[in-house]
């Protein structure tokens, strides 16, 4: 007697299926981060520069061109007073490295501001801080180079803060790249 087959239950058909799902969990587990294109008018990879829409830099809003000379350009100043506590920024870097699809640990990542708190940038606002990877380069050690660069222009009157903080979130490496010249 001939063993009749169940309609539905096509071993091809479950074959199929696992495929489908070991390529799913392939991809899934292979992700990479997709960072939108930086602007054609960027000096550098748009793999240096966060996402323009999720981080376009927030500025704090107690610090003026008007007052630098009380805090941002004051010998006694500190940004110990206004940095955001490191139980936050860890979970917040934890929280986009995971949204971004970024790999490795947060070990290989500074969660920096894109307008640093020296340039009256916004100490807790999310769309100031950002995953900056530590072994790109340029990375996050050439940004401090222009992040002091700056500070020192605005503190000088050589340049207002207005315009760095301009220069800093919009291409910080085209600044780099500058003093570099």
């Amino acid at each position: 007697m001939a063993r009749r087959r169940r309609p539905g239950r096509s071993p091809a058909l479950l074959v199929l299926l696992l495929l489908c799902a070991a390529v799913a969990l392939f991809l899934y587990l292979n992700r990479t981060q997709t960072t939108p294109p930086a602007p054609a008018d960027r000096a550098g990879p748009a793999s240096i520069y966060p996402d323009p829409k999720r981080t376009p830099g927030a500025v704090n809003p107690d610090i003026a061109q008007e007052n630098i000379a009380d805090n941002i350009c004051n010998p006694d100043w500190s940004t110990r007073g206004i940095r955001p506590p490191s139980s936050y920024t860890s979970r917040l870097k934890k929280r986009q490295m995971e949204e971004l699809g970024l790999p490795g640990s947060s070990r290989d990542y500074e969660e920096d501001h894109l307008i640093s708190l020296e340039l009256g940038g916004n100490p807790n606002d999310p769309r100031n801080l950002w995953p900056e990877p530590y072994d790109a380069h340029p990375g996050a050690r050439e940004k401090d180079v222009v992040e002091n660069y700056l500070h020192k222009q605005v503190c000088s009157g050589a340049m207002t803060l207005a315009a760095a903080q301009q220069a800093i979130s919009h291409d910080w490496y085209k600044v780099y790249l500058d003093i570099h010249r």
